[in-house]
């Protein structure tokens, strides 16, 4: 293709950083961790979320230890993990500690999906006081970048 034939200029789409300023925000509201005295990954994937109130206290400590366990699950493709990739839909805890999550992956034809989803039980089951844990895919709401939390969405410059 010669210039005289190009109609339209060539367009080149990069996508734009966010603001440094949104980053420090995040990691001034994010709690430290004490090994490091910096800022808890954890913390600042997710420190503009309120702690759940709605379930007894000794739940939502279970809750926070499942949710660490699940920030280690990693699809091979993404270096991002599936809680922060928002592929985890719910998490339901028993009063008797039995764990149901309900997740997605990025897509139906995801070739590590029985990894994925064996990892997710196996590390939830492995939290001292979890009695049981099932894991149902499930694909409705289909997943969606916008499900991707915000600093990993920072992470990844999207």
């Amino acid at each position: 293709m010669t210039d005289q034939t190009r109609s339209e200029p060539l367009r080149l789409s990069l996508p734009v950083a966010s603001p440094p300023d949104r980053v420090e925000q995040l990691r001034a509201e994010a709690t430290e961790d004490p090994a490091s005295g910096q800022p808890s990954l954890a913390a600042i994937a997710h420190a503009n979320r309120p702690p759940r109130t709605d379930i007894p206290p000794e739940l939502q400590d279970l809750e926070r230890r499942i949710v660490e366990e699940l920030r280690n699950v990693y699809d091979p493709e993404i270096p991002v993990n599936v809680y922060d990739l928002g592929l985890i839909y719910a998490i339901d805890i028993s009063p008797e500690k039995s764990v149901k999550v309900k997740m997605t992956l990025t897509a139906p034809g995801c070739p590590v999906a029985g990894i994925i989803v064996s990892d997710v039980e196996n590390r939830i089951r492995a939290i001292p006081d979890v009695k049981d844990c099932m894991v149902e895919l499930v694909w409705d709401p289909p997943w969606s970048r916008e499900m991707i939390s915000e600093a990993a969405r920072l992470d990844l410059g999207l």
